[in-house]
């Protein structure tokens, strides 16, 4: 089935970052994976609220729309507004853990180039040294990726609870006695007719209500998570 939606560019891959330590790849390997982790972390709650809204009454025959609601979230023009200041944001953590991950590139390399040149004591000091930015280039990323979760997830859930209840308004107004997320990896709708797909329509209406542009033409889209 088709949302209509693309997949959107990997977070490690808007950061710019070529080839660093094992520890610079994986804290930026895991910035990549955590749009999918954090879609999927939207409150209970938040879903709860929504079903507890007030139906239209039945209709007959039922009907039902389906709708990819995380992907929903990430292309609303709000949600990639909020997405591109999020990155602005954590542009002087990615430029310091960068310069401290070449500074030990550059390090290594050179005790790599004059091991044999240098005293036993020597060589111990520099390897200290380099053990020494290594323990801090793991912190530092195990820091700046906490702080990107814990923002990244708060802002998903503002805009998503707002989606949902435009989602609501859109079904109840177009006669959807039922809508049904076929986004998550759990869903059980196993097809439905592209007529029925209601994303589309929600983000436009959502995008018209709010009042946001969409971004600026040649900037890269948000990431959204994949249909499951």
């Amino acid at each position: 089935m088709q949302s209509g939606f693309s997949g959107g560019t990997c977070l490690s891959d808007r950061f710019g970052v070529g080839s660093r330590t094992g520890i610079l790849k994986e804290f930026f390997s895991r910035m990549k994976r955590f749009f999918a982790v954090a879609a999927a972390l939207v409150p209970a709650m938040a879903l709860t609220a929504f079903a507890q809204t007030p139906a239209a009454p039945a209709a007959h025959p039922t009907k039902i729309a389906v709708i990819a609601f995380q992907v929903a979230v990430a292309q609303t023009n709000e949600f990639q507004r909020n997405f591109a200041d999020l990155q602005k944001k954590f542009e002087p953590q990615k430029q310091q853990l960068k310069t401290l991950s070449d500074q030990i590139d550059s390090l290594t390399k050179d005790l790599e180039a004059q091991g044999s040149k240098l005293s036993d004591a020597e060589r111990a000091s520099r390897a200290s040294v380099i053990n020494t930015k290594k323990q801090q280039l793991q912190r530092d990323s195990e820091d700046a990726q906490n702080d990107f979760q814990q923002q990244m997830q708060d802002m998903f859930n503002g805009v998503a609870q707002k989606v949902g209840q435009e989602m609501i308004s859109y079904a109840q107004a177009h006669g959807y006695t039922t809508v049904m997320d076929f986004g998550q990896q759990q869903s059980q709708v196993l097809w439905a007719a592209d007529s029925t797909n209601i994303t589309k329509e929600v983000v436009a209406a959502y995008n018209q209500k709010s009042g946001i542009p969409a971004p600026a033409a040649g900037l890269p889209a948000a990431p959204a998570p994949a249909a499951k």
